[in-house]
């Protein structure tokens, strides 16, 4: 099953909360500001993904979202 991350950036205040949460490791603060100053989290490898979606649940601001594929798709 493939899985994937979608990080709004504009809603992103780099907490850092979904860096922390998340088992894999695969995200990080970025190195670009959003428009409010914020530099969002980012994913530094989209293919280990688990699906798991504790970044999403965690975020306060809802700027993560987390899709699967289900086989066969």
């Amino acid at each position: 099953m493939k899985s994937y991350v979608k990080i709004n950036t504009e809603r992103c205040k780099s907490c850092g909360l979904c860096v922390h949460a998340c088992p894999k490791k695969i995200l990080s603060i970025g190195e670009v500001a959003n428009s409010k100053g914020y530099y969002a989290a980012e994913v530094k490898d989209q293919s280990e993904c688990i699906g798991c979606a504790f970044c999403a649940l965690i975020c306060p601001d809802l700027a993560l979202e987390v899709y699967r594929e289900e086989k066969g798709e």
